[in-house]
């Protein structure tokens, strides 16, 4: 991208006072344009798709089906597609690593300050990883101790136990064998040094491992 070509924004997020909060901010930096704000992950996957976008921000939670995370994964699969840079206030390993799997570039939490997010902005542009210092250290810890960290599936386990799932609604949503599910709740278990369901979603969200 030329210096002197602005950097093309897409905002999506289903609170319209925070989009419009952002679109003041990002509006009064140099090099930036706000070419559209989207209030569903759907709208910003439509939108994305057409020329004229460099980089998405990107909430996580939405208030229709489809998540942050999905709406990622659709935008990313697409050769020479825009940089999908999350915004959000989750800062959980089940989010992080939900986000960073499905391709976003970067991850910033929603009370970063003005300079913080237009430089997490120009360098997810460059195509360059974009971390929130915080989240940056969470992913740091998790390589530190790698056999006690849980794995992606894992922790979509928890959260979706924490959610209150059964494990057959677990086996039908995952499409995993209710043998696979036990097997991973296992794992979970011995890893947080739990021995039931209730403790191991106590354990996981004081570890920000999952929300609540």
């Amino acid at each position: 991208m030329k210096d002197d070509t602005p950097i093309r924004l897409l905002l999506a997020d289903d609170h319209p006072v925070v989009r419009a909060g952002l679109r003041a901010v990002l509006e009064t930096e140099p090099g930036f344009e706000v070419v559209a704000d989207v209030p569903t992950a759907e709208q910003a996957v439509t939108l994305a798709e057409r020329p004229g976008v460099d980089v998405v921000l990107m909430d996580l939670q939405f208030g229709g089906e489809m998540r942050g995370s999905q709406a990622t994964a659709a935008i990313t699969a697409r050769e020479g597609a825009p940089r999908v840079l999350v915004l959000t206030t989750y800062d959980t390993d089940a989010d992080i690593l939900a986000a960073i799997e499905a391709g976003a570039t970067g991850y910033l939490l929603k009370d970063a300050p003005p300079e913080e997010l237009a430089a997490a902005v120009r360098t997810a542009a460059a195509g360059k990883s974009a971390l929130a210092p915080t989240i940056a250290l969470r992913l740091m810890d998790r390589m530190r101790a790698p056999a006690t960290a849980l794995t992606r599936r894992e922790t979509e386990v928890l959260q979706l136990v924490a959610d209150g799932l059964s494990n057959a609604q677990l086996s039908k949503k995952l499409f995993l064998s209710q043998a696979t599910v036990k097997s991973h709740l296992v794992h979970i278990y011995a890893k947080l040094g739990v021995d039931s369901r209730t403790s191991a979603v106590a354990a996981g969200t004081a570890q920000g491992l999952i929300r609540r």
